[in-house]
């Protein structure tokens, strides 16, 4: 089993509050037949890292992956605000997402309240290499049931994301490209189902990755008439980051659209300690 760490702050009632939603979530990636690990028990060496970009090796210094195995998954917990456009009102909500990289899995459950008054969940999935989006009022009544090429690249290029923020050697494997770009950046190529998908990495003077941007992601555009579905610049810039137990990982992190009509951030998350394992089975 994987590591887990202690809960820093939080009260008992949020932890009995996040409980029910962390049971329903393991539960459906249990049932998921998702592959157990680990894959290899083997260190992450520095010459591991001797072809890559120095930026690139900067970074995975930063982030302490030499020295210990390659992660194949990992859980967190989350909870913050998220709104689905600029003039939108921001709703309360909580989310937990699964990642493998045994067979490249990316699943994410969030719980919201859309208009402070429709309980409903979305599930963002990227399973066997295609990508699917649903959500359920009072999770029984379906409001969207999204698929497509487009799901299935905005899905993958986000579990890049999610390796690069918190388990970048889940991404040191023949399925990820590293790029040269300049000594503070690089950009990754990741492979998978059929499809790539890229992004650029922008590290500060620690190594410290301080914005992850894509354009492989597609968004309702709020600020043209009738929504249309366009592929748009999206960012995670993070600058707030904690080390526990030989592990860095942000504090807190947004998610940001940027539109020829203007820019905006849509969610806002802070990260749920006693939720965070790496290197468990799906469901455990």
């Amino acid at each position: 089993m994987g590591s887990v760490w202690q809960q820093r702050r939080g009260s008992t009632s949020e932890t009995r509050r996040s409980s029910g939603i962390r049971r329903h979530f393991d539960r459906e990636v249990a049932a998921l037949d998702l592959p157990q690990g680990p894959i290899s028990d083997a260190l992450v060496t520095e010459e591991d890292l001797a072809h890559l970009p120095p930026a690139a090796q900067r970074y995975l210094h930063f982030m302490g992956v030499v020295g210990k195995p390659r992660d194949w998954s990992f859980r967190a917990g989350w909870r913050g605000q998220f709104r689905r456009g600029p003039s939108e009102e921001w709703l309360p909500c909580e989310a937990w997402q699964y990642d493998s990289a045994i067979e490249v899995a990316r699943i994410f459950h969030m719980r919201l309240a859309l208009g402070n008054l429709l309980p409903t969940v979305v599930r963002d999935t990227y399973l066997k290499g295609h990508g699917r989006m649903q959500a359920k009022a009072w999770d029984l009544f379906k409001v969207v049931d999204a698929t497509g090429l487009e799901l299935d690249l905005g899905e993958m290029v986000t579990y890049l994301n999610d390796a690069v923020l918190y388990a970048p050697s889940m991404i040191l494997r023949p399925n990820t490209e590293w790029l040269s770009v300049g000594e503070n950046c690089f950009d990754l190529k990741l492979h998978d189902g059929g499809n790539t998908v890229s992004a650029r990495v922008i590290i500060d003077c620690r190594g410290a990755p301080c914005e992850f941007s894509t354009t492989d992601r597609f968004v309702s555009d709020p600020y043209t008439k009738g929504h249309p579905l366009v592929r748009a610049l999206w960012t995670t810039p993070v600058d707030d980051w904690e080390t526990c137990g030989g592990r860095v990982v942000p504090r807190q992190g947004k998610a940001v659209w940027h539109l020829p009509g203007g820019t905006f951030d849509y969610a806002r998350f802070h990260l749920l300690y006693r939720g965070l394992a790496f290197n468990v089975a799906p469901g455990a």
